[in-house]
C-alpha cells in the first residue's frame, strides 16, 4: 500500500512552486494555479449577460456582450491555460508548446455553444415558471432562484468537462455550490427544462444523467454506493465517466424532498413520481409512483388534565 506521505510530498512541491512563482510576479509561469477568484469573477460575467447574449438574433452585440465576449477570450483563456500547464506538471509530464492555441480551440468552441446555453438557460427559467406557483415571473426566477443559477454554471461547467478543460469545471461548480447549497458535479448530463425547486442540499454525481421536464425538489440524492466496499483490498478506484456509479433520471419525473436514489444500474422511468424520504436503490419502470407508507404519528397531549396518547394513521 503506498505510504500517504509519499503521494502527499509531490503535491506540496507542486503548491510551493506555485506559491513562489505568484509571490514572484510570475503571472504568466508554468507554475501558476487556476485563481479561484478570477474564476468566479468570469462566472459572474456570465451570468449576468447569458440570457440576452443571443435573445435577438442579428442583433449587434451591446457593449455589455461585448465585454464579456472579451472576458471570455482573456479572462477564461488565461485560466485555462494555466489549468493545462498546472495539470501537466502535477502529471510530472512537460506543458505543450502550443498550449495558448489549445486554449483557443477550446474557446473557439465554447464561443459556438453559447447560442445553445442560452436556449437551455430560458427553457429552465420557462420550466420553473411552469412548476412553482410561487414564482410572480420570469425576472424573480432569473435575478433570484438558486436553482438557475448553479444550473447555468453547470452546464457550462459541463461543456469545458467535456472538452477535458481540467480543475475549471469542478472549480466552477464548486462555487456555485458554495453560494446556493446545490451540489451538481461537472460531469452531470442535464437535458433541457430541468427545475430545482428550493434546492438546498441537493447532490448530482459525475455519472448521473436527467432526461427533459425533471423536477427536483431540496434534499435530493442522485449518489452513488459507497465505492471502497466493491474493490479488492489495496486496489484503486476507477475514476471518471468509465465507472458508471449515478443513476438515471428519465423525461417527466418529479422526484420529492429527501429522496436518495442510488447506483450507476438504477433508471427511474419517465413520468415517475418518486415521493419524500425514499430510498431507492433499483430500477422503477415509466409512470411509477414510489413512495413510504404514511407512518403512524404518535401525539401526547400538553393537557395535564390527561394522559392519553393520541394515535394518527395517515395524518401526513
Amino acid at each position: 500500500m503506498t505510504n500517504p506521505n509519499e503521494s502527499l510530498k509531490p503535491l506540496a512541491d507542486e503548491f510551493r512552486s506555485a506559491l513562489e512563482a505568484r509571490l514572484s510576479g510570475d503571472a504568466a509561469g508554468e507554475y501558476r494555479l487556476p485563481s479561484k477568484e478570477e474564476v468566479a469573477a468570469f462566472c459572474r460575467k456570465y451570468l449576468d449577460v447569458l440570457f440576452p447574449l443571443y435573445h435577438v438574433p442579428g442583433e449587434k452585440p451591446s457593449a455589455v456582450i461585448a465585454a464579456f465576449l472579451d472576458a471570455l477570450d482573456l479572462q477564461l483563456a488565461e485560466q485555462i491555460v494555466s489549468a493545462i500547464r498546472f495539470d501537466c506538471n502535477c502529471r510530472g509530464k512537460e506543458a505543450p508548446k502550443s498550449v495558448a492555441h489549445t486554449a483557443e480551440a477550446i474557446l473557439k468552441e465554447v464561443r459556438a455553444r453559447l447560442p445553445k446555453l442560452a436556449q437551455l438557460q430560458a427553457a429552465d427559467l420557462q420550466a420553473a415558471m411552469k412548476n412553482d406557483p410561487a414564482a410572480s415571473g420570469l425576472e424573480e426566477i432569473l435575478l433570484s432562484y438558486p436553482g438557475i443559477e448553479t444550473i447555468t454554471v453547470q452546464r457550462l461547467a459541463h461543456e469545458l468537462y467535456k472538452l477535458k478543460v481540467p480543475y475549471l469545471p469542478r472549480i466552477m461548480t464548486e462555487l456555485a455550490h458554495s453560494r446556493t447549497g446545490i451540489d451538481i458535479h461537472p460531469g452531470a448530463t442535464i437535458d433541457e427544462s430541468f427545475f430545482i425547486d428550493h434546492g438546498t442540499g441537493v447532490v448530482i454525481g459525475e455519472t448521473a444523467t436527467i432526461g427533459k421536464n425533471v423536477t427536483l425538489y431540496h434534499g435530493v440524492t442522485l449518489g452513488a454506493f459507497n465505492p471502497t466496499s466493491k474493490r479488492d483490498p489495496g486496489g484503486e478506484l476507477v475514476r471518471g465517466l468509465s465507472n458508471k456509479r449515478h443513476p438515471d433520471i428519465e423525461d417527466s419525473v418529479t422526484i420529492y424532498p429527501g429522496a436518495t436514489i442510488l447506483g450507476g444500474d438504477t433508471r427511474v422511468g419517465h413520468h415517475s413520481i418518486i415521493g419524500g424520504n425514499v430510498w431507492l436503490t433499483h430500477s422503477v419502470a415509466p409512470y411509477s409512483r414510489v413512495t413510504l407508507k404514511d407512518p403512524e404519528l404518535l401525539i401526547r397531549s400538553n393537557n395535564k388534565s390527561s394522559d392519553e396518547d393520541w394515535f394518527l394513521g395517515g395524518s401526513i
